[in-house]
C-alpha cells in the first residue's frame, strides 16, 4: 500500500505497471479491493492506479467540507498523471464524469459501469425500494442514532446492513459483503462530513462531455439505476453502451474477467486514434 496527501487527507492508493495511465474510482459500496482483476489484467499493458476515497478502506476519514471528484484529480496531480482514462463504478462513475466536466483536457476517456449521477433526482419507487429493501435491516431508531453519532453501532446491525445492502445490488453478494461491513461501520463511526458535488452538476450537461465514454450497465441492476445508464449512453455524444445481461450492480466484482476484456478492447481502440468501436 502506497499513501499520498491529498487536500488534506491521505489516501490510500496501489500502483503497477507502465504504459497510458488508467485511475480505477470505486463504488459506494465498496473500496479499492473491488478492481482486483481489472488492475492486475491491465498492469501489462498501462500504468494502473487504484485508490481509497476519503472515508474509504484504508484512507482516512472524511471529515468536514469534502469534495471526491477533487479528491480524484488531486491525486492525479500527486502522482504526476497530466491526462488518464477515468473508470469509476457506482458513485465512483459520477465523480470521475464530475472531473471530466471540471477538466476535459485531463480526461483521455470514460468507463462509466452502473453509474452515479450527480444531481440525479430518484424516482420515488428507488426510495420506496432502498427502505424496503436496506433500511428495514436496522430498527429505524438504531439507524437514527447512527448517523448523529450519538450511539456504537451494534455489530449484529453492521452485518445485517452490509447483508441487505449487498442483496440489493448483486445477485451472488458473499464478495461484497466483506467490504460493505467497513462502509458501514466508517460511516457510522466516523466524524461527521459534508460532500460537495461538481456545480452546476452533470445531471444537466452531459452534453459537454467530450471524452470517448464507454457504459457499462449490469442487467441485473436495480431497475432504476440501469435508467441512469440510459441517460449516460444517450446524452454522452458518442458514448458506446454495453449490457452485461448477468451482472448486477458491480460488474468488475460479479463477472471480473467480461469486465477486463470490455475494458481492454476499449483502451486498445482508444489508443489506437480511430476512437472505441469493438467492445467484445
Amino acid at each position: 500500500m502506497n499513501v499520498v496527501h491529498v487536500n488534506g487527507a491521505d489516501l490510500a492508493y496501489d500502483e503497477a505497471g507502465s504504459g497510458p495511465p488508467v485511475v480505477f474510482v470505486h463504488a459506494g459500496a465498496a473500496d479499492r479491493r473491488m478492481w482486483a482483476a481489472q488492475f492486475d489484467g491491465l498492469a501489462g499493458t498501462h500504468r494502473v492506479i487504484r485508490y481509497d476515497q476519503r472515508g474509504f478502506g484504508e484512507s482516512a476519514d472524511a471529515a468536514g467540507d469534502h469534495c471526491h471528484f477533487e479528491d480524484l484529480l488531486g491525486l492525479m496531480d500527486a502522482l504526476g498523471v497530466d491526462r488518464a482514462v477515468l473508470v469509476g463504478c457506482s458513485m465512483g462513475g459520477s465523480y470521475a464524469l464530475e472531473a471530466a466536466l471540471a477538466a476535459p483536457d485531463r480526461v483521455r476517456g470514460l468507463v462509466l459501469i452502473c453509474s452515479g449521477l450527480s444531481g440525479h433526482e430518484w424516482p420515488e419507487s428507488m426510495r420506496a425500494r432502498a427502505a424496503r429493501e436496506v433500511h428495514s435491516a436496522v430498527p429505524a431508531e438504531r439507524l437514527r442514532a447512527y448517523a448523529a453519532r450519538t450511539r456504537e453501532p451494534d455489530q449484529a446491525d453492521v452485518e445485517a446492513m452490509a447483508l441487505a445492502q449487498a442483496r440489493f445490488l448483486v445477485p451472488e453478494p458473499s464478495d461484497l459483503v466483506l467490504m460493505l461491513r467497513g462502509v458501514f461501520r466508517r460511516t457510522w463511526t466516523g466524524p461527521q462530513r459534508t460532500e460537495r458535488h461538481l456545480e452546476p452538476g452533470p445531471a444537466g450537461r452531459l452534453g459537454e462531455v467530450v471524452a470517448p465514454t464507454l457504459v457499462i450497465n449490469g442487467l441485473l441492476d436495480v431497475p432504476e439505476i440501469q435508467e441512469v445508464s440510459g441517460l449516460l449512453s444517450a446524452g454522452i455524444a458518442g458514448a458506446r453502451r454495453l449490457d452485461l445481461p448477468d451482472a448486477g450492480h458491480l460488474p468488475p466484482v460479479e463477472r471480473p474477467n467480461r469486465v477486463t476484456a470490455a475494458l481492454r478492447g476499449f483502451l486498445t481502440e482508444l489508443h489506437s486514434g480511430n476512437g472505441p468501436r469493438a467492445l467484445a
